[in-house]
């Protein structure tokens, strides 16, 4: 009688005489709602409903059953039903619920739908975004690029020194467990760190002899020249504070702040070990490049002035080969800025 009024209502309807003939056909085929009775010979309906709510939470449930208990009633929707249909009932109370009960579910799909299509927009648009920031930082690295050239071009001396102590320094980090993000700061820090040099008078800087007591104050100021250059840059605002703290030592001694220990920064601390590892293994004008190996005992004698111990520490750890192979690679015929 339910199946031929719903049928009558252009409803298609397939008929189960049981809880497990029911089952079978929901494992076969796809229904848009599901009315059953509660007392059946075979698998009652409070178990059919808990079996479909667990294969197809989405699929309405309507109890069709002649047990009027409340507590029945209560127990059917708190293990999924969607409705409780008394008998007797009239056809147009059946209607009403049937018809209920499908646009519920439409309305879940449509949610469901909508959900998923949220999904697949904000996951288009982080990689979109995740590509301009592939693009940004490209943009950053040559920005960084051309500060060093221009760097280079005033003071031939610093040529090829800030890509290699730049890639000194990501290594080092890199050893020390430092997330990608920050090594990202220190790399930056460490490339740009002799910037404020662009300030000096070329009298000065590219001076041959010793700088008189005069000069070396003008000289020590590009600390502080190159911190006001960078920092209002955005993206460099971190990296700027390892310019203005890369001539610091650990022991309190340097300038321009007088900084000592964990004051100062740690990528200016970093940085420190490997700008004298650089300075100590590359040719000047007034002595031959000296051996790695060299660089490690006169920065394992300074630990604890010049250094903090457990950079050094680490550093020491570290085989002369990557320094060799990182120097290479830099000193070779197309260096670009180390990446992290």
């Amino acid at each position: 009688m339910v199946a031929a009024a719903l049928e009558r209502q252009g409803y298609s309807v397939e008929l189960a005489g049981g809880g497990r003939e029911a089952l079978e056909a929901l494992e076969l085929n796809t229904f848009n709602l599901v009315l059953t009775d509660i007392v059946m010979q075979d698998v009652n309906g409070i178990a059919l409903l808990e079996r479909i709510h667990a294969l197809q939470p989405n699929l309405p449930v309507v109890m069709v059953t002649a047990v009027h208990d409340i507590s029945v009633a209560i127990d059917s929707m708190r293990r999924g039903a969607y409705d409780y249909l008394l008998k007797p009932f009239e056809r147009e109370q059946l209607l009403s619920t049937v018809q209920r009960a499908l646009n519920h579910r439409q309305a879940l799909e449509e949610t469901q739908n909508y959900h998923q299509s949220l999904e697949e927009m904000v996951r288009a648009r982080t990689e979109m975004l995740r590509h301009a920031m592939q693009d940004l930082e490209h943009s950053y690295d040559v920005t960084l690029e051309a500060l060093g050239d221009a760097l280079d071009l005033k003071d031939s001396e610093t040529e090829g020194h800030s890509k290699r102590v730049t890639a000194y320094a990501i290594a080092l980090a890199r050893a020390m467990g430092i997330p990608p993000d920050e090594i990202k700061i220190i790399a930056r820090g460490a490339f740009l760190h002799d910037i404020g040099k662009m300030a000096i008078p070329d009298a000065i800087l590219r001076k041959a002899g010793k700088l008189t007591d005069d000069e070396m104050a003008i000289m020590k100021e590009h600390c502080d020249s190159g911190y006001k250059i960078i920092s209002r840059i955005p993206f460099l605002a971190e990296a700027a504070e390892i310019v203005y703290a890369h001539q610091e030592r650990y022991d309190g001694s340097g300038y321009p702040r007088g900084l000592k220990g964990e004051e100062i920064p740690l990528g200016a601390r970093m940085f420190s070990i490997a700008d004298t590892l650089d300075a100590m293994t590359m040719d000047r004008p007034y002595r031959p490049a000296q051996t790695f190996e060299a660089a490690r005992r006169e920065i394992e004698r300074w630990s604890g002035r010049q250094f903090d111990p457990k950079i050094v520490k680490v550093f020491l750890e570290m085989p002369d080969n990557i320094w060799e192979d990182l120097r290479k690679d830099i000193n070779g015929p197309n260096p670009s800025f180390p990446k992290v």
